[in-house]
């Protein structure tokens, strides 16, 4: 897996993540919402000079222009709730890309820290050799990722892998390593290298689904 830690170059994008992870600004839902959102779009950006290009002719006012444009075989896949301000970043860049959603959730059969990822909904059109753009903003265990890409593989198998986060842990990097195909890609805006004894990152930032549209029963 080609990993690329957007944060361990200078950019803009260290504004938003400063702004995400700061529990004073989080408090504001629509900020948080929509710093996910510019992130989403850089991390779209990047990934799309690895995408593959076909030139086409271009028709202006004054004469005709070829210009290189990316294929249009992708399919964005976000996990639902987190993913979906993240989705609607990429979708900001990707116009004409198609759309599946799929749910993931942590169960705690026992009560305790143990836990299990339940999928329970997938709704997508077809990714049988298609380049799979596959969304979740926490990477925390790498486990739902992991479910998530177990459950999609039932329905088609992509011909090529993009997974996009906004912040991950060490622990949880080298976890999907291990699952998904060596030609697998991993946009991530930050790396974090810790996790707690519940599995979420440290500093991190928290749950991004309850921060984006509140806490959830």
């Amino acid at each position: 897996m080609q990993v690329h830690h957007l944060a361990k170059d200078n950019s803009v994008l260290n504004t938003f993540l400063a702004e995400i992870r700061s529990t004073e600004i989080q408090k504001d839902a629509m900020r948080f919402r929509r710093n996910i959102e510019r992130i989403g779009e850089i991390l779209g950006y990047e990934l799309s000079k690895n995408l593959s290009y076909h030139s086409t002719d271009i028709t202006t006012p004054l004469g005709t222009k070829t210009i290189n444009v990316p294929n249009k075989n992708l399919v964005l896949a976000s996990v639902l709730r987190a993913g979906l301000t993240l989705h609607q970043g990429l979708l900001n860049y990707f116009d004409g890309i198609e759309n599946a959603f799929i749910s993931a959730y942590r169960h705690h059969p026992n009560n305790d820290k143990e836990f299990e990822i339940v999928v329970e909904y997938f709704a997508s059109p077809s990714i049988e050799n298609k380049i799979l753009l596959l969304a979740d903003p926490m990477l925390a265990t790498g486990q739902s990722l992991v479910a998530v890409y177990e459950a999609i593989k039932k329905h088609g198998m992509p011909k090529e892998i993009h997974l996009v986060s906004v912040i991950g842990s060490s622990e949880g990097v080298n976890f999907i390593k291990k699952h998904f195909p060596e030609n697998t890609h991993l946009w991530i805006a930050d790396i974090d290298d810790t996790l707690n004894d519940k599995g979420y990152i440290v500093p991190g930032l928290g749950d991004a689904g309850d921060l984006a549209y509140g806490v959830k029963l």
